[in-house]
């Protein structure tokens, strides 16, 4: 078998089809999760913590030099305009607030998953109820007939 023989053989199989199509509702469901915690979960814990934004949340190095003006590390004068150094911790506390909805998401479909999967546990039989006197002594007496 060639080549594209194991190729087409590889992509017709359940599994290559079943990890592309997971792979496209990942990146949907992950663009929804980030849109859910950017847009509807951060604006009010940032109102009830006072009003703030924690995408703009950032930690300054440096500002922002004009051309023109030197630079306070190598003493060259600029010849376009530097941007801030900035350390944008904010977007992380998105990033890892979004992680914990996703997780949190997924953990509920696969027990949604799992609690369909599972299979019934098998029904033991009932143990008979134990045998009345009258039982007992038909019983005995099957025996002595069957013994003669």
């Amino acid at each position: 078998m060639g080549l594209i023989g194991e190729f087409k053989e590889f992509i017709v199989k359940g599994n290559a089809i079943d990890l592309a199509v997971g792979i496209i509702i990942g990146a949907a469901f992950g663009t929804v999760v980030n849109s859910l915690v950017t847009d509807v979960l951060m604006p009010p814990i940032g109102f009830a913590m006072g009003g703030i934004d924690f995408s703009s949340m950032a930690i300054t190095l440096a500002s922002a030099l004009k051309a023109g003006e030197t630079h306070p590390f190598t003493q060259m004068v600029l010849a376009a305009d530097m941007p801030a150094v900035q350390i944008k911790y904010g977007k992380l506390v998105n990033a890892i607030i979004a992680l914990i909805v996703q997780g949190f998401c997924i953990f509920l479909v696969v027990k949604g998953i799992n609690m369909l999967r599972r299979k019934p546990e098998p029904v033991s039989p009932a143990t008979p109820p134990a045998p009345t006197t009258e039982e007992k002594l038909l019983g005995e007496i099957r025996d002595l007939l069957k013994s003669r």
